[in-house]
């Protein structure tokens, strides 16, 4: 249940959903942890005090993933506050579903600007700290492979795009010790994608397993990449979406 002590993590839009899951997952496992979060100061301090509950270290920061320069003062934090910088988990991003025709350019932008140049950005300044054995994990989606639920066109293509970089990127930094993976989520049981919501339905029914995956199960993929254990594998996408892409 260790296997990362020692370790420092750094979760972007760690104070809620899926980001707060691995966030405790990854103290659960022996990390020290950052938080990043735009707004909902409490919620981040109630991740920072389940973590620090258990007698794990953690730590909030304010930062907007849209603002480049806050996501670079938070990678500088981390290391600041526990004095290393090992594993980066771009979770921070957003899904706007409508069809293409209706979606503003404002929303296509958003969409583009968090999914994918905000994690472009924490990854640059994270990979100046991490030694061999470091641990880069893009949190990307499984309609970023392939998509099949309406509305998700503008969304599906950030992934997509999320999922090339980290190919790309693995190829660079491997020579570093350095892996790079993307865990692709399905339909997961969130405040912002919940089981119960108006776009439950078509998710359900495109999976094999025939309902909404949880939090818990998403942080226990992603607590595996960054671990020991999952040293060989690097340039990853890795799906935990109860048999969608099947």
């Amino acid at each position: 249940m260790s296997h990362l002590a020692g370790k420092v993590a750094l979760v972007t839009g760690g104070s809620r959903g899926i980001g707060a899951g691995i966030a405790k997952a990854l103290a659960k496992h022996g990390a020290s942890v950052a938080i990043t979060y735009t707004k909902g100061a409490e919620a981040a301090a109630k991740v920072v005090k389940e973590i620090e509950g258990t007698g794990g270290k953690a730590l909030a920061i304010q930062a907007d993933s849209l603002d480049a320069a806050a996501v670079k003062a938070s990678v500088a934090k981390t290391v600041e506050k526990f004095g290393r910088l090992d594993i980066l988990v771009n979770n921070a991003g957003t899904a706007i579903p409508k069809p293409f025709e209706e979606a503003t350019l404002e929303e296509i932008d958003l969409m583009f600007n968090l999914n994918v140049r905000a994690a472009m950005v924490a990854t640059q300044a994270a990979l100046k700290h991490m030694k061999e054995g470091g641990r880069v994990i893009m949190i990307g989606s499984c309609v970023g492979e392939k998509n099949m639920t309406p509305g998700l066109a503008a969304y599906g293509a950030t992934k997509g795009a999320v999922k090339m970089f980290t190919q790309g990127l693995s190829r660079e930094v491997g020579p570093r010790g350095i892996t790079v993976n993307n865990v692709q989520p399905g339909p997961i049981d969130t405040d912002l994608n919940p089981a119960a919501g108006d776009w439950a339905t078509p998710q359900v029914a495109n999976t094999a397993l025939k309902r909404y995956g949880t939090v818990d199960e998403v942080a226990a993929l992603v607590a595996f990449v960054a671990g020991p254990g999952a040293a060989y594998i690097t340039g990853a996408n890795l799906t935990v979406d109860g048999g969608t892409n099947a």
